[in-house]
């Protein structure tokens, strides 16, 4: 089956990489050796030329999945006309005897073990293993490496299979049959580069301890890594469930050898159907630096937004001199291609990879960063690492003199849109916002050493005429709300972003009338579009998730607590049955849409489940766990 709903996809990783596999056990996403590596198994986009590693189960009739409680372990479980197996999915992360200051908190394998085994009855089928290397853009050529075991090359790239039954070539692929009685197992690892090992150079399967007790040992392992992980985190609430695994899926899309964190797992997933919108997420955004840190600070995971600060300083030599959009995990984001050879989800193209966004000017990333900063800073109680402290007095004047010098200047604004610049409002108010934590900051430092108190003056009152001038001139009194921009009649979701940042105060009438206004026009029940504009694209696009949080967020700060929890959860349920959201959801059929999962709206799960809780405004206390009894589906 190809084209299956977005929301059938399940989310396994190990930091470096992830992959995306369906409710029928269909693996038909995986980039390696990262995040945004060209891809090798890619049925997603394309389920004719684009590669997978599929489980056939003869007379399937039911299926049922969760993640191990506390881990992103995958497990699925299949009833049969004749029994019934379990499958396990995960990517082996082993934890560090001693965690290093900076740099990966776990092992990486580079590998994904699928683990299946018969549970009562007798079960049969076979796997079918089909790698398209560089994006099916190269010839696949495989080869016996004896044994169960065999290699794929492609396009410079390679994998290794092993398999606890044989497996046969089969023209670009392999293919292997298994009859399995009750505690049968027919294990199959999967390797990206020489051969199948511990990571440790270890290679068992070579030395025969077997491929059962290979994969045992490596599962015990990365269970304990992501148990250990999950119980630092210090949320309590009533959605600790919903917010551990929102946390979960942010720490997948870490990359643990740089810091960084990309915006999603995925590329060219679309955005409207029909339409032209599909984009290559697998970058990280400077937009987003602001909610991952606050996302992890706030549920005690200071190391990580530590590790985050780490790529930006490592990425951006010039300690916020020459701060961009966008950064590739290393090096710079590729130009942005299209894929013409791959028919794209449903068929709906182009598929492009790199991602021309880049090069626009949206300099709201001035406020994004010193947000990320004045959160981490005030998380370790302003007692920074070394490499931190020691630069701290240049990134604040570089950054606060980017916004002093673009404070008058027309840019692209928050969504990207590829039309003219203009003066945007979210941008003005991030970039009273960047000055507010620059002065909070400097302010920490009694001694002077960040900036001395002339300089934190001229940040306040240039703080003061931004703010001043962003409130009048973006204030449309026609429309009666606050508008995209200066002078428009457009409405724009992302005035509800700069509430959450107080750059408005959440108890102004002119902000209750925006908010209200919002909802009616851009409003689609209890989600929302980013606006109702002509951008320049193609389709109509779907309803933005993260922008309905947003408004769980403004109505929470201005006291409505009740409607916010309501609206909180009622939103959760629009996750899929694992609790993973895509970018977007469309109004109509309530099917996800965009790119998957999207690291944008699992900050905002975390960040208003903590915001409520603040509030006191977390009433539930049986909330559902889609993890212990998950729903069957009927094959």
């Amino acid at each position: 089956m190809t084209d299956r709903p977005i929301a059938d996809y399940a989310v396994i990783g190990d930091t470096c990489t992830t992959a995306l596999i369906a409710r029928d056990g269909s693996l038909d996403w995986l980039c390696w050796p990262r995040h945004d590596g060209p891809a090798v198994f890619l049925a997603l986009l394309d389920g004719e030329r684009g590669g997978a590693c599929r489980l056939v189960l003869d007379g399937l009739t039911e299926t049922t999945r969760r993640y191990l409680p506390g881990t992103n372990i995958l497990e699925t479980t299949f009833v049969t006309a004749t029994g019934r197996a379990v499958l396990t999915d995960f990517m082996p992360l082993h934890r560090h005897e001693s965690v290093p200051e900076e740099g990966p908190d776990g092992r990486a394998q580079a590998q994904v073990i699928r683990r299946l085994a018969c549970l009562s009855g007798h079960v049969s089928g076979h796997w079918r293993l089909r790698p398209s290397f560089d994006y099916a853009r190269a010839p696949t050529e495989v080869v016996a490496e004896g044994g169960a075991g065999l290699r794929f090359r492609g396009g410079g790239d390679s994998l290794c299979a092993l398999c606890a039954v044989a497996l046969a070539p089969r023209d670009d692929g392999a293919e292997g049959a298994f009859a399995l009685a009750a505690g049968g197992r027919a294990d199959l690892v999967i390797a990206h580069g020489d051969g199948v090992g511990d990571g440790d150079g270890d290679d068992r399967a070579a030395a025969g301890a077997g491929v059962p007790d290979m994969v045992d040992a490596s599962l015990a392992a990365t269970r304990d890594y992501w148990e250990e992980w999950s119980g630092r985190c210090t949320y309590e609430g009533p959605y600790r469930e919903t917010v551990l695994r929102s946390a979960l899926t942010l720490k997948l899309l870490t990359h643990g050898p740089s810091g960084g964190i990309v915006a999603a797992a995925t590329a060219g997933l679309p955005e409207a159907v029909p339409g032209n919108r599909n984009y290559d997420y697998r970058y990280v955004w400077m937009r987003d630096a602001s909610f991952t840190v606050t996302a992890f600070v706030n549920l005690g995971y200071d190391r990580e937004a530590a590790e985050f600060l780490r790529f930006l300083r490592e990425a951006d030599a010039s300690r916020g001199r020459n701060l961009h959009l966008m950064y590739a995990l290393d090096g710079a984001v590729p130009p942005e291609v299209t894929l013409d050879h791959l028919r794209g989800w449903r068929g709906i193209g182009p598929v492009r990879i790199g991602n021309a966004a880049a090069d626009q000017d949206q300099y709201d990333i001035y406020g994004e960063f010193l947000v990320a900063l004045h959160g981490y800073l005030e998380a370790v109680e302003y007692d920074p690492p070394v490499k931190v402290n020691d630069h701290l007095p240049e990134a604040l004047g570089h950054l606060t003199g980017h916004i002093l010098r673009a404070r008058h200047a027309p840019d692209h604004g928050l969504w990207e849109m590829r039309t003219r610049k203009r003066q945007s409002l979210h941008t003005k108010a991030m970039l009273w916002v960047g000055l507010d934590r620059a002065v909070q900051i400097a302010r920490s430092d009694p001694k002077h050493r960040l900036a001395d108190p002339a300089t934190i003056e001229r940040w306040e009152a240039a703080a003061a005429e931004i703010r001043a001038e962003y409130h009048a001139r973006g204030w449309n009194p026609t429309r009666g709300a606050y508008t995209m921009a200066y002078g428009a009649d457009d409405l724009d979701a992302a005035v509800l972003r700069a509430v959450l940042f107080n750059a408005f105060d959440p108890h102004d009438p002119r902000v209750a009338k925006t908010l209200e206004r919002i909802s009616e026009e851009l409003g689609a029940g209890d989600l929302l579009y980013r606006y109702r504009i002509d951008d320049g694209l193609e389709g109509d696009e779907a309803t933005f998730t993260a922008c309905a949080f947003w408004r769980v967020g403004c109505l929470t700060l201005a006291g409505r607590t009740d409607e916010a929890t309501a609206l909180f959860e009622r939103l959760l349920t629009r996750g899929n049955d694992l609790g993973l959201f895509a970018e977007e959801i469309d109004a109509e059929s309530g099917e996800q849409r965009g790119n998957v999962p999207q690291g944008f709206t699992h900050m905002a799960v975390i960040n208003h489940a903590v915001r409520l809780a603040a509030a006191g405004g977390e009433t539930r206390t049986d909330e559902p766990d889609c993890q212990a009894e998950p729903e069957a589906v009927t094959a």
